[in-house]
């Protein structure tokens, strides 16, 4: 009997060891521990376009460590997934865990924040207000597809002309005004702020500057504003951002308005500046951080505005999108100035059709 039992145990131990040796390496190496779906992303960005703007936005986003996916969308599938592959290789040395990339919106499920870059590029010479009528037709292709798979998202809208595609896209998508918004004058500020601070010696977080209004060639410089460490410009120079300054700092303000063109008429495009841009509204959003930025949100109601128009104001970001506004003391002119800043991209929208 005894030995009966003992050939019974080796036959048990052999199959034990043929299962055994059958089993994968990831069979062998790791023990599940929990059986069940996938928990979906907390964290999840997408960067809808792959074009330069698009990856610099995408590199950004990934560097500053606040996502768990990063899913990109784009029609031209071989692009897409070269770049998908190319940030994938790189993992060892990021901290966001999964990369996705599809040409169908599916990929995009479940994303907090989702940010459009797409559309046709900005050519040499050419206004961002030009752009728009080539651009609207694509965003009716883009975002309905966006909400229907990410419905609680906040849309971060880069493509320019920015601040009529934002428009665009809070009529197409259907979400409240809060969470769509435009990068704006973010990018206009950051500009405004390193040129300022370059010619006052000091670095740009220490100047305090704020562009307002249209992205682009109507833009607000707030002069009555400019201040560091509390040293009011204006103070020390009462016609500063004047034709009458003898100093010409309103030549600052120019460059930043130029400045765009200048980068495209020298390398093709701008994206690497904007990239950084993103990223930073993006922590602010994500980490609920209630920081005050410069970008488009709805503004009628506001200094005196009665179209529906978004323009950049200073907008605190958190969780829920823009918070609210700061309601900035602007002087009399610096008011109007803004006012015909909505006017130019209202006679722009006024004639968008079938939104």
């Amino acid at each position: 009997m005894l030995i009966s039992w003992w050939f019974l145990y080796l036959a048990a131990r052999n199959i034990i060891d043929q299962t055994l040796d059958m089993a994968s390496v990831l069979q062998k190496l790791i023990m599940p521990m929990f059986s069940g779906p996938a928990e979906p992303p907390r964290n999840k960005v997408t960067v809808v376009g792959v074009g330069q703007v698009g990856m610099a936005c995408a590199i950004s986003i990934l560097l500053r460590e606040f996502c768990d996916e990063l899913a990109l969308v784009d029609v031209m599938e071989d692009k897409l997934k070269g770049e998908m592959m190319d940030l994938q290789h790189g993992s060892l040395f990021l901290k966001t865990p999964k990369i996705v990339a599809g040409k169908d919106y599916s990929v995009t499920a479940h994303s907090r924040i989702v940010v459009v870059t797409a559309g046709v590029r900005q050519q040499e010479g050419e206004s961002r207000l030009n752009l728009v009528q080539r651009n609207v037709n694509i965003f009716k292709h883009i975002i309905p597809q966006i909400v229907r798979y990410s419905p609680n998202c906040i849309l971060i809208v880069v493509s320019n002309p920015v601040d009529v595609l934002t428009y665009v896209t809070w009529k197409l998508s259907g979400l409240p005004k809060h969470r769509v918004i435009g990068s704006g004058t973010n990018l206009d500020s950051a500009r405004f702020r390193y040129l300022m601070a370059e010619r006052l010696g000091i670095h740009p977080s220490s100047f305090n500057g704020w562009i307002l209004g249209e992205h682009g060639d109507s833009s607000v410089p707030v002069w009555s504003g400019a201040n560091v460490a509390g040293v009011n410009l204006q103070n020390l120079n009462p016609d500063i951002g004047t034709d009458a300054d003898q100093e010409n700092w309103t030549e600052t303000h120019r460059k930043v308005v130029d400045s765009a063109y200048e980068v495209i008429k020298l390398k093709g495009y701008t994206n690497w500046a904007i990239g950084l841009s993103v990223a930073d509204l993006i922590e602010s959003l994500m980490k609920n951080l209630n920081r005050i930025h410069p970008v488009s949100t709805m503004v009628k109601g506001m200094f005196g505005i009665g179209d529906e128009v978004y323009l950049s104001l200073p907008c605190v970001l958190n969780s829920n999108g823009v918070s609210s506004v700061v309601n900035m003391t602007l002087t009399d002119d610096e008011r109007a100035q803004l006012k015909r800043s909505a006017d130019t991209l209202w006679n722009i929208q006024r004639d968008l059709k079938d939104l």
